[in-house]
């Protein structure tokens, strides 16, 4: 199972875009990105450095994090009690307050809360999206162990137990051995990966932004990335997804 809420978050043409998103888009691919790694992965310390997402040929942003101790004494006493459940997913209007009330045991520490809350602010801010689809994932296993693309615009991914997100650079890759082209093989002998060397990951708490194929003019590419093995000994693993909604008049 690919690392998904909805399959079209921004999956249209820019004329399918609202004029709002379309404008926020132009706007922030004029600003500058302080942190640049490569090509096509950016790793960045500050969010307003973000907008590197825009660039064209920029596939991943990280933006790095201190991990919140409060945060993972919360997760590890849940987990060592059976109590942090199987996630959820909701929608929500862009900077609406997250109601407490409708969340379960996971977010009970207000640290928690606070930093969801600070996600959802940053990715709205960010994509210009009237409304998000908010999901946590809860696993014992890979959810998708292969590499792939994902067909949506812009996600935002932040792992806060476990192994983070993996990726791909673009000149370590043959695209055309993605999916079918694997021919079944596993990745490290199907010929995805010219070197495993090209294998990146963010770390837990880190910030990820992951442009898939959907995005405007992004058709031929897309961030290739996959889930982390869940060792037994550090299960289960607790995923934050965040993707845009775009709400149709």
């Amino acid at each position: 199972m690919s690392e998904v809420f909805v399959t079209d978050a921004t999956g249209r043409s820019a004329a399918g875009l609202p004029a709002s998103g379309l404008d926020a888009m132009d706007d922030l691919r004029g600003a500058s990105c302080a942190a640049a790694s490569t090509r096509s992965i950016r790793f960045v310390t500050e969010p307003v450095d973000l907008v590197c997402v825009f660039e064209p040929e920029v596939q991943v942003v990280c933006l790095r994090r201190e991990p919140d101790l409060v945060i993972q004494r919360s997760l590890d006493s849940l987990a060592r009690a059976g109590g942090l459940g199987s996630g959820f997913r909701i929608a929500l209007p862009a900077r609406a307050a997250l109601d407490a009330g409708a969340l379960p045991d996971l977010l009970a520490s207000d640290a928690m809360k606070a930093d969801i809350a600070l996600l959802l602010d940053i990715y709205a801010d960010l994509v210009g999206c009237s409304s998000m689809g908010l999901r946590v994932e809860i696993t014992k296993q890979a959810m998708c162990p292969r590499f792939h693309v994902d067909r949506v615009g812009i996600r935002l991914l932040c792992t806060f137990r476990g192994s983070a997100t993996e990726w791909l650079e673009d000149e370590w890759v043959d695209r055309s051995k993605l999916g079918g082209g694997a021919s079944r093989l596993p990745d490290e002998t199907s010929g995805l990966m010219r070197d495993p060397a090209g294998i990146g990951h963010a770390e837990p708490f880190d910030l990820v932004l992951l442009k898939g194929c959907a995005w405007p003019g992004n058709e031929l590419h897309g961030a290739i990335h996959r889930s982390p093995s869940v060792p037994t000994h550090s299960a289960p693993r607790v995923l934050l997804g965040i993707d845009a909604l775009w709400i149709e008049p």
